[in-house]
């Protein structure tokens, strides 16, 4: 007995040396690739900070303002909580998986597969090295499983509180929350063991304590006509059959990506098996309804709508427990593709050594030659004046590459936020050539066409802008405001 619990140290010991290294690669990419629009986006957040705002919950611009308070407001202060968060996370989910995860092998085996399987896939590599809101909901999501397993196997209710505390800071994370939640409600109502715990205090404890952290962002949404739910909510409504087979195809090609082929193979397997043996296993019968309401909300999404495929990844880490039950021969191997295609990923976004198009390659379309733009359209404005532009990625990446220059954003977004807005003055205004069709100038008293400027790596394009000089109208235009500088 001894030496089989040396040994399992010694593996969980070699795994977490090796969980290391792989939080050292992804800080350092973190640190090396550029921000994307959207990342710029979410630090315009942390220097306007609300209990809101129009696109998601707040916690992703707290995240942002920690790691920048820390570290300024480069690439790696505004990710440094990602690759973090994702090695803590991992152990939370080691150990989710040695409560929950009743199935062949040891514990240590099934912490070491359940840990290795989700690092693997392409979402949280990728998503490890980004701070979006996903980042923050993956964490949450995984601290609210561990909370879970060790209410199954103390029977202790107090974990309640701890499950209802990460499910709260879930949802102040990304609304999608709400359906792993929901799945638990359920498996409460619907189970005999649910049921005895809803006879206790601890449950409806735990969902007040998580609707008490939720209150704030509640209170911001009444306050703005409940814009962020509004545009979240209405989207389920949508209803277009005929694209059904369109959307649900994207849906699944999504996932095959995200998971990557063997691990998504991994993650189906553990789905079947559960459901096989939900009846005398608790920790999978949780485990389903925690996974599989959520998924047919996505389904029933992409009848009428696109899913977009990173809204199922909060499901993957409760997926890695329970395919990490089974000894699938091909874990390994599928676990090596991952890692591998995750590699590809961060030498491309970092030294591009291959060229490709904007339309094959996402780290050239969206994170290339900020820096670049930003020191040509600086060129061309004059001393003292502003830099506009109306697209929120572009004007965040502006706002963060030009910190002695006034940059403004035009869209109605910005009349969410607490910024100050602008008053007349004259400078450059930027629009990207795919959106000129469409332009609004009517902002400006005076437009006048100047040139065009491209953002590029290694002569590779990714995207034209069109360049105007203008002025602004007289008092400030609905949804224009002045953006926060970088450092």
């Amino acid at each position: 007995m001894r030496g089989g619990g040396e040994r399992a140290g010694l593996a969980l010991s070699r795994w977490g040396l090796a969980l290391i290294g792989v939080t050292i690669v992804r800080l350092l990419v973190a640190a090396c690739t550029p921000l994307s629009p959207d990342e710029a986006y979410y630090w315009v957040w942390s220097r306007a900070l609300a209990p809101g705002y129009l696109d998601h919950p707040p916690m992703v611009a707290l995240w942002i303002r920690a790691g920048t308070a820390l570290l300024g407001s480069g690439a790696l202060g505004v990710r440094l909580l990602g690759p973090i968060s994702a090695a803590i996370g991992t152990l939370f989910l080691a150990l989710a998986a040695r409560d929950l995860g009743a199935g062949d092998g040891p514990p240590a085996s099934r912490m070491v597969r359940a840990g290795v399987l989700l690092n693997a896939t392409l979402a949280l590599g990728i998503g490890a090295v980004m701070m979006t809101p996903d980042t923050p909901l993956l964490f949450f999501m995984t601290l609210a499983l561990w909370a879970l397993g060790r209410l199954l196997a103390t029977g202790q209710g107090a974990w309640w509180l701890v499950l209802g505390a990460a499910l709260g800071l879930a949802c102040d994370s990304k609304y999608t929350a709400v359906l792993p939640g929901g799945g638990l409600a359920l498996w409460c109502v619907c189970s005999r063991s649910g049921r005895a715990w809803l006879r206790t205090p601890w449950p409806w404890c735990g969902a007040l304590l998580a609707a008490i952290l939720f209150l704030p962002v509640i209170g911001w949404n009444e306050a703005h006509h409940w814009a962020s739910f509004v545009r979240q909510g209405g989207r389920a409504g949508d209803w277009r059959p005929a694209r059904a087979v369109q959307f649900l195809s994207e849906l699944a090609g999504g996932q095959l990506g995200l998971m990557t082929p063997l691990i998504a193979l991994a993650f189906g397997g553990g789905l079947w098996r559960a459901w096989r043996r939900a009846g005398r296993d608790p920790g999978a019968a949780v485990l389903l309804w925690w996974t599989i309401p959520a998924e047919l909300v996505f389904i029933q999404h992409a009848l009428g709508d696109r899913v977009q495929a990173n809204w199922p990844v909060l499901l993957y880490p409760a997926m890695a427990i329970l395919a990490a039950s089974p000894v699938w021969r091909f874990w390994r191997a599928g676990a090596a593709l991952g890692f591998a295609l995750t590699l590809v990923v961060y030498i491309q976004s970092t030294l591009a050594p291959v060229s490709l198009s904007p339309h094959l390659d996402i780290t050239l379309r969206q994170m290339a030659g900020w820096q670049g733009l930003a020191q040509a359209v600086d060129g061309l404005a004059a001393p003292g004046g502003f830099v506009a532009a109306d697209e929120y990625g572009l004007a965040s990446e502006l706002a963060l590459a030009l910190p002695h220059r006034t940059v403004i954003g035009i869209e109605p977004r910005w009349a969410l936020f607490a910024l100050p807005r602008p008053v007349e003055g004259s400078g450059v205004f930027l629009c990207s050539m795919r959106r000129l069709r469409d332009l609004d100038l009517s902002p400006f008293s005076n437009a006048t066409r100047i040139g065009t400027v491209e953002r590029a790596r290694k002569g590779n394009v990714a995207e034209r802008y069109a360049v105007f000089r203008v002025t602004l109208a007289p008092g400030s235009p609905v949804g224009a405001a002045r953006l926060p500088a970088g450092e």
